[in-house]
């Protein structure tokens, strides 16, 4: 596929494999194993110097075509696809790291990522130091000798803070580090690490890639020397493995990507002005809005601002689950990423399993509300927050 088609091409187009049956739409290749030719050929496909497929926990054709799609749309050299986006971190992290490295995380990651290198990763011997995402002087102190890996998530979950890529790229590489981005609230349609300095990328493409709440699935995306030389490695043998049916429901699902996340930021923008206006919120937090603090450096890096709208109820916990109980059309979940507008807690769902000191540190207060903003009508979404906001 051409290198200068648009990205709204590249979603429909890229990565398209025609079978003997000259297929118009992507074909679902659903099968553990390969039949060879001859004993000759069996043997230099799993030595890998045949391009052929093997066993489809590591190479399989449908999920071949949603490599290379999300590469083009990246613009990446390589992509290896998994079973999850905490796949795809654990991937990452186990094919860069070993006992006695130390990782420089943001602070402001999912809470499942924290966890991982909390106690998980630290009972191998990798220890990690969380720092705030937007501080660039915190990244430059907590380099070590023995510091391996930037891990950062822009904009962040649920507060939508924003990380200067480009700057924390430069100290990366002086520390002679790997800097991973998690690019899942905005997906290559909004945002394209890469091209600010990043040496990887991370999705969940269970949220935007797939975009409608179907299947999970991940992918870690760079260069082929640490994709293709690293993680591959890690997924071949240990088999945190996309499967062919869900990489081909988020194939369909990337041929809209740019559509929706332009169509969802919209409402996303339009749903924040009201709220920031309501006399029972305190704070929204939303990076297309003037009033955040890296509204300028979210429009250097991205199209739109993103679908996901946090903002603090005045009364904390209380108030704020009395916002989510009263919806009527919201859909109380932890998920995002859906067309169908969802509401959670986040201190008490997607963070409730990290330290309070941990949640007072990302900023995760007790009023706290998540709105992923689907594509419903605005003014539909404002009655059904009404509700509860009274």
């Amino acid at each position: 596929m051409a290198k200068k088609l648009d990205r709204s091409t590249l979603g429909v187009r890229a990565g398209t494999a025609r079978s003997q049956f000259n297929e118009h739409s992507e074909a679902l290749f659903l099968t553990s194993s390969f039949v060879f030719e001859n004993a000759a050929q069996a043997a230099a496909r799993f030595a890998g110097g045949d391009g052929g497929f093997v066993y489809s926990r590591f190479t399989n054709p449908t999920v071949s075509m949603f490599q290379d799609r999300l590469a083009a749309l990246e613009g990446a050299e390589a992509c290896v696809a998994t079973a999850s986006g905490m796949a795809a971190i654990l991937a990452t992290s186990m094919a860069l790291l070993k006992a006695g490295d130390h990782v420089v995380c943001s602070n402001a990651v999912f809470g499942a990522t924290v966890q991982l290198y909390v106690t998980i990763l630290s009972r191998f011997g990798v220890e990690t130091t969380f720092v705030s995402p937007t501080k660039v002087e915190e990244w430059q102190r907590a380099v070590r000798p023995n510091t391996r890996l930037f891990f950062l998530e822009t904009p962040s979950n649920p507060l939508g803070e924003i990380s200067d890529i480009a700057a924390i790229a430069e100290v990366a590489k002086r520390a002679g580090a790997v800097l991973a981005v998690d690019n899942a609230l905005c997906t290559p349609a909004l945002q394209r690490p890469l091209e600010f300095g990043a040496d990887l990328v991370i999705h969940s493409a269970t949220k935007y890639l797939d975009g409608q709440g179907r299947v999970m699935g991940g992918a870690v995306l760079g260069s082929k020397a640490l994709v293709m030389n690293g993680v591959f490695g890690f997924l071949r043998t240990a088999g945190p493995s996309l499967s062919p049916f869900n990489a081909w429901v988020i194939l369909k699902g990337m041929e809209t990507v740019e559509l929706r996340m332009l169509a969802q930021s919209e409402r996303a923008l339009e749903l924040a002005r009201w709220l920031e206006k309501h006399p029972r919120i305190s704070r929204v937090y939303y990076p297309g809005l003037e009033s955040h603090a890296q509204h300028a450096l979210a429009g250097k890096q991205q199209r739109a601002g993103g679908a996901i709208v946090s903002f603090d109820v005045k009364g904390g916990k209380e108030a704020a689950w009395k916002v989510i109980d009263a919806t009527e059309l919201i859909s109380i979940t932890g998920n995002l990423g859906d067309v169908k507008t969802t509401i959670t807690h986040p201190a008490t769902t997607t963070h409730g399993r990290i330290t309070p000191e941990a949640r007072a540190a990302a900023g995760i207060t007790d009023g706290l509300i998540r709105v992923a903003v689907g594509l419903e009508s605005v003014a539909d979404l404002k009655a059904d927050l009404s509700r509860g906001l009274g």
